[in-house]
């Protein structure tokens, strides 16, 4: 059985503590953690992290070793992040949002998650990226909220 790998933004590590959210962030995370899905994780989330509250810091770390995949920024991925800009779908203040999507679209992540409705999971924000993603030989990437992915 192929699991699925998903692509998990802060909004959604951060999302098991607010009260909207923590339903659907917390069923994903014990998703993660029993092994039903792939958890996948860039530095750009790493480095968000790092201004986040302890509680959501060490959150990442209830996933098991074997269930959760860490990549690293390369030159393809911020040459596809650039393209994104070039083409104004976000502004560089919101260069990590951009860089969340080049990212999963070129380690070619099932899907990407998130709670940010405003740069990410925004019919027409996912229509301007996948028409990039087209243009440069990409595959159209599936962006969804936790609540449209989780097992139920």
């Amino acid at each position: 059985m192929k699991r699925l790998k998903v692509y998990i933004d802060t909004s959604v590590i951060g999302g098991c503590f607010d009260k909207i959210f923590q339903v659907w962030s917390n069923k994903l995370f014990e998703e993660f953690i029993s092994g039903k899905k792939i958890a996948i994780i860039s530095d750009t989330v790493l480095k968000e992290l790092e201004k986040a509250p302890k509680e959501v810091r060490n959150k990442i770390n209830e996933i098991p070793e074997q269930f959760i995949e860490k990549y690293n920024i390369t030159d393809e991925i911020i040459n596809l992040t650039e393209k994104y800009l070039e083409h104004n779908i976000v502004t560089i203040k919101f260069r990590d949002d951009a860089l969340h999507i080049a990212t999963s679209t070129i380690i070619n992540v099932d899907v990407l998650v998130s709670w940010n409705f405003k740069h990410i999971v925004n019919f027409n924000k996912i229509r301007q990226f996948n028409s990039i993603n087209v243009l440069e030989g990409y595959k159209e990437l599936e962006i969804r909220t936790p609540q449209e992915v989780i097992d139920e």
